[in-house]
Order: C-alpha cells, then structure tokens, then sequence
C-alpha cells in the first residue's frame, strides 16, 4: 500500500503542475488577445477553467490517504475535460503548422508556447487518466463482499435479549 500512496503522491504533484503550466500559459493567450470578442476565446477560456479546476482539484487531494481515492470519477471527469480541451485546442487555426512538429518549443515565440500548452494538456490528461486507473483498482482491491449464512429463518426482535 506505500508504493500505491506514493505513485498516487507523485501522479497528484505531476496534475498539479502540468495544470499549472496549462493556466499559466493560457492565461497569457488570453491576456495577450485581451480585445478580441470572446467568442473567438471560448476554446481557450474552457481550458483556463478546466487547468484551474485541475489545480484546486489536485491541491485537495495532494496527501496519499484512502479517502483520496475514493474520488477516482473525478479524475475521470478531469481526464474527459483536459481531453476536449486538448482537441478544442489541436483544432484551433492558428496557422503554426502541425502540432505534432516540436522542432524548436523551447522558443519565445507565440506557436512554441502554442505547442506547449498542448503538450502540457496532453500530458495532464495522461495523469488524470492513470490517477482514475489506480483509484479503480484500489477501491475494487479494497472492497470485500460478505457471505451470509442463514442459520435460522426467525428474526430477532430489537428489544429480545440475544441469550
């Protein structure tokens, strides 16, 4: 159980700071593109509020304890929304050519931070996603089903002793 709490510790650090990266970096597109119309935003107003939703998310269930496990369909959830927002964003003109070219992203230029919003998103996506795949299997390996036996057919009243 200490490996599992752990690798659940280091996948909810890794959630906390690829969804950082993500605001951070989409939140600069919305500052820089501050007077267009917002409907030309909306992809990337969605992937600021699903980044910013990832890291209250991932700063609330930050420490390994059993409880924090129990939550696994919102990890799915976030997986699904950090999903969309990836598409959202791959589908978005940008005239920056494929976004599967990664030749220079360490650059300042706006398609380089483009790319690493993306990769980012899609490697936040993957967290949430293996995050929800060990909550499964922690909650199915913890779940135990009891075995009745029926010795007798009457039942006790509540206020009849035992003996």
């Amino acid at each position: 159980m200490l490996l599992i709490d752990i690798f659940s510790l280091c996948l909810r650090i890794g959630e906390l700071a690829f969804t950082a990266v993500v605001a951070g970096l989409t939140g600069q597109y919305l500052h820089q593109h501050k007077g267009s119309r917002a409907w030309d935003e909306k992809r990337f107003i969605y992937t600021e509020v699903i980044a910013a939703i990832g890291i209250l998310y991932s700063l609330l269930f930050l420490l390994p304890f059993m409880a924090s496990f129990i939550h696994w369909p919102m990890d799915f959830f976030l997986f699904a929304g950090t999903m969309i927002a990836f598409a959202l964003l791959a589908h978005y003109d940008n005239n920056c050519g494929s976004i599967w070219n990664w030749n220079g992203i360490t650059g300042g230029n706006t398609c380089d931070k483009f790319r690493a919003d993306l990769a980012f998103l899609f490697l936040a996506s993957i967290f949430f996603l293996v995050s929800a795949l060990l909550g499964i299997y922690v909650m199915h390996r913890h779940t135990r089903t009891t075995h009745v036996d029926k010795t007798s057919t009457r039942r006790r009243r509540w206020y009849s002793r035992r003996y």
